[in-house]
């Protein structure tokens, strides 16, 4: 079997949306991929309902941490093939430069810390997201980068990050 591909989701916090993308990608990933996260202004501490959710979808949350992009910017750190934000405001923000030049794709959903209401309303918009990206993420893993060149897999990444996702 071929070396994985390294994923890294990036949003500002590195609380919710990248930990559940990271959490997602790990698991249906099935050792094609493995995934990271990291934000521009980690929260530090993983939100409680976002680990909620994965439990309650049977995904592991072991080693998953807030922590800084640096992490993944440094001389030695694990190179990236792909790096996809999930958060318009990390989009919009000077990356560091990365090594192994990974592509790049925005995969934004809204911020499910940010929901208001009582805890059953704020799960219910964790779960929403959670949908969203395994979605996405299920596209994702199923192209095969290998067998496409440069540019069709960035149109194609590019077009998985504008899919209308079910809100249901």
């Amino acid at each position: 079997m071929a070396a994985p591909y390294n994923v890294l989701f990036l949003c500002t916090g590195n609380s919710a949306r990248s930990i559940i993308a990271e959490a997602l990608l790990n698991h249906h990933g099935q050792g094609r991929f493995r995934a990271f996260s990291a934000g521009s202004h980690p929260k530090g501490e993983v939100h409680p309902l976002a680990l909620r959710v994965l439990h309650q979808r049977g995904l592991s949350t072991a080693g998953l941490r807030s922590k800084s992009w640096e992490e993944f910017a440094r001389p030695r750190a694990v190179a990236m093939d792909f790096i996809f934000t999930v958060c318009d405001k990390a989009a919009g923000e000077v990356c560091p430069v990365w090594p192994g030049r990974p592509m790049t794709a925005h995969w934004g959903v809204e911020d499910p810390a940010a929901a208001e209401g009582i805890e059953m309303e704020r799960l219910r918009a964790f779960e929403l997201v959670a949908r969203k990206l395994e979605s996405r993420i299920r596209l994702f893993i199923a192209l095969r980068p290998e067998q496409l060149d440069t540019m069709s897999l960035k149109r194609q990444l590019d077009e998985i990050g504008r899919t209308k996702d079910d809100d249901k």
